[in-house]
Formats: structure tokens, sequence, C-alpha cells
């Protein structure tokens, strides 16, 4: 069955092929007309459409109605609290849908090689969560038509193909002017990778905050890390240790978080008393920390369930509204911020 599927799918690339070249258009206006895009002139549609079919080709949606249908979910690693909480949204989401999910990780197996193992399955699709695509990654998603769905990318990938993330900037945002609304001047932040775009729009939402508040930035306050807890910890020990140490610190992440909180136990700072601490993502160890974390809730099982919708309707040939969607997140308040301690 994965061979046939390979075969076929192959075999329908080529048939697209000979079809732009007998029409005088790129291979990239006949899959828009494959997956029925609006962004292509009615004459256009119209012959392409007649030559598909002449030629018989048949749309996978069309052929496959009765089959079972299988998603794949990649993820870089299945190990942190916020890749379990999105794997949970999407397994939930497609159940729904009987759907089902295969999941797996980029650290034995490349993008392209997952590319290529949804192919040999015959899968509806791919959902990506945290990655970088090359140019051949996304060149091969878009000339051969697969169905993929980019959750929180690390760059910004082909409008060709959809991205589902949160509002980071704003929830950024928001997380600070609480902070600064407790009285709060001097707020650190343990940020995420320059090269992450959800990494770099909260450490702006983080600067917005500050320029708003007649605040200067003081880039002596930021760490940046991986969104893990062995470097926040590293990174909170810095902060704490330094002259004029912060009195709030806003992680970029929970599992950031969460060493920010035992950097400050280990340096005997009390949380919230000497040290506030705000977190982003609300994944389930947040309401669990000591003491239990204030955080931005990202809207994990809407995360799952639009990312499982958009790539369903994408091998329908239906394509998004948009090339990017953006989920509203919302504060939470808990016990690790309080206003800051008196001189």
């Amino acid at each position: 069955m994965a061979v046939q599927g390979k075969e076929r799918l192959e075999a329908q690339y080529g048939l697209l092929t000979s079809i732009a070249q007998e029409a005088g258009v790129s291979l990239s206006t006949v899959s828009k007309v494959v997956h029925r895009r609006r962004d292509v002139g009615r004459e256009t549609r119209a012959r392409v459409e007649e030559m598909l079919a002449r030629h018989g080709y048949i749309r996978a949606w069309e052929s496959d109605a009765e089959k079972p249908r299988q998603i794949i979910a990649v993820f870089r690693d299945l190990s942190g609290p916020y890749t379990l909480e999105v794997v949970r949204g999407i397994v939930d989401a497609a159940g729904e849908l009987g759907v089902d999910v295969l999941t797996g990780t980029t650290g034995r197996r490349s993008i392209a090689q997952w590319l290529q193992r949804c192919v040999s399955l015959d899968a509806t699709g791919l959902i990506i969560v945290i990655s970088m695509l090359s140019e051949d990654d996304q060149r091969r998603i878009v000339e051969q038509q697969l169905p993929v769905v980019l959750v929180d990318p690390l760059s910004a990938p082909s409008s060709d193909i959809p991205s589902i993330g949160v509002t980071n900037w704003n929830g950024a945002r928001d997380a600070v002017q609480h902070l600064l609304g407790l009285g709060h001047t001097r707020i650190a932040m343990v940020a995420g990778r320059s090269h992450s775009l959800a990494g770099a729009a909260r450490l702006h939402g983080y600067r917005a905050a500050l320029e708003e508040a007649g605040i200067a930035y003081d880039p002596a306050l930021v760490r940046s890390t991986d969104f893990d807890y062995d470097e926040a910890l590293a990174a909170a020990r810095q902060l704490l240790r330094a002259d004029g140490p912060p009195t709030a610190v806003f992680a970029a992440s929970d599992a950031q978080a969460l060493g920010v909180l035992e950097g400050a136990r280990q340096a005997g700072v009390r949380v919230p008393d000497d040290l506030a601490v705000m977190s982003f993502d609300d994944t389930l160890v947040a309401a669990m920390a000591s003491p239990p974390l204030s955080a931005v809730r990202q809207p994990f099982e809407d995360l799952g369930r639009e990312a499982t919708r958009v790539l369903l309707q994408a091998a329908e040939g239906r394509p998004a509204a948009s090339p990017r969607m953006e989920l509203a997140t919302s504060l939470v308040l808990r016990a690790s911020t309080a206003a800051p301690a008196g001189p």
C-alpha cells in the first residue's frame, strides 16, 4: 500500500508537470488550480481544469473518501511540557474527527525524511511543530502539493505553507505590564533564542511594555537561552548574583520559569517576596510549581484543533483563509507574582 501510494504520487506529479508545460504556466499555478486557490485568473483556471479533466486527474480527497485517515505530527522532541500539551491538543482534535495520529521527532529522522514518510504511508498530511524548514523542504511541499501545517515555526515559511501560533507579542506585553502594575521597574527576562519567531516576538513584547512605561531597555537584564530548564537555571544564577539584581523575572516558557524558581531557591531569594516570577505557556507544570506560576496561557487545545482542521482542509483542496493564524493568549495570575518588597 505504501509503495502504491508513492507510485501514485509520483505519477500524478509527473502528470501535473506535463499539464503545466502544455498550458504554458508554472507548476505552482497548476497546483493552485488543483487545490482551488483563488489567486488564479479565470481563463487560466478554466484552461488548466479542462486539461486536468481530459487527462483523468483525480484529486486525492475525491478518490480516497472512504479510506481511514492518518496524519503525522512531528516534534523536535517529546520531553518538554509544551510539547506534551501540543501533542494532547492534536490527538484530541484528531480523535474527534476520526483521524489517527502518528507522532515522531526530528532527532533521528529529518524533516525531509518525514515528508518522504508521509508519502510512503499515504498519510493525509503532516503537522510540524517548532521546526526550521530548509528551502528544499519548502519547495518540495509546494511543488508536490503535500498537505503540511506548521505550528510555531522557528522561521517564517513560504506563504504557500500555512502556520499557526499565538499572539506572542501581545502575551509578553501583557505579562510585563502586569509586573509593572505591581510596582516593579527592574524586570529581567529569560528569553528564547533570537532565531525563534516566538522567542523574538516575546522579547519585543517585553521591550514594548518597558518603553510604554518610560523604562529604558537594559540588555544586562536579558539572557537568551533555549526553551529549557538547565540553561534558564544558569541564567537565573547570573541575574541574581549581579550587582543590582532584578525584583521580577519574565521567563519565555514554563520550563525556563522552573529554572528561575530553582535559581532563586539556591540563592536564598524568596518568590514572590523578594522576586516575582512570570511565565509564558501555562502548561500543567505551571500550576504545580512551588509557588504556582503566574503565566501567559497558550490555548493548546485550540492550537491542536486548528492545526488539525487546517491540515484536513488543505488535504481536501481548501486552502487556509490566511497563511498565518494567531490565537489569543490570556493572563493567569497565581502566587509567584506580588508587589516588590520595600527598601
